[in-house]
């Protein structure tokens, strides 16, 4: 039992003390802003907010990829809850700093875009994605909607 009460306490300190804590929640909150012609400058930050689900906002915090007009979250093989969101309804809002982008979500399904990610995303974050199987792996292209 003291085992398992050190198990949960060491969990609960590792947690805490990243800063990427995977916690869904509501309706993202700041200011709409046309999408950039780049995403190059905008996509600095290692962590993003992305809401799914217009009619009840789910948002989640993520890892993104922007270069020039392309931008990418990666769920890899994980179907996650956003993901199903998408697939349901492709409109998305993405928050970075206090803008709000107004975009819609498109799978990847092309094995060259996937590796230029790949590529990508290794150079922002020191690694590779987990999978890249384009087939099993959920990327998504965000675009600017209308």
């Amino acid at each position: 039992m003291r085992n398992h009460k050190i198990f949960l306490l060491a969990s609960a300190l590792t947690l805490c003390s990243c800063s990427y804590v995977p916690f869904s929640g509501g309706a993202l909150q700041g200011t709409v802003t046309a999408a950039p012609q780049s995403w190059s400058n905008v996509a600095q930050p290692d962590i993003i907010e992305l809401e799914t689900n217009p009619a009840e906002p789910y948002s989640v915090k993520l890892w993104i990829v922007g270069h020039d007009a392309d931008l990418w979250v990666h769920a890899g093989a994980n179907r996650a809850t956003w993901v199903e969101h998408m697939e349901v309804d492709p409109s998305v809002r993405l928050k970075i700093g206090e803008s709000i982008y107004e975009l819609t979500a498109e799978r990847v399904t092309s094995a060259k875009e996937f590796a230029t990610f790949a590529d990508l995303y290794e150079r922002k974050y020191g690694n590779r994605p987990r999978n890249e199987n384009v087939e099993e792996a959920y990327l998504f292209r965000l675009l600017p909607r209308g």
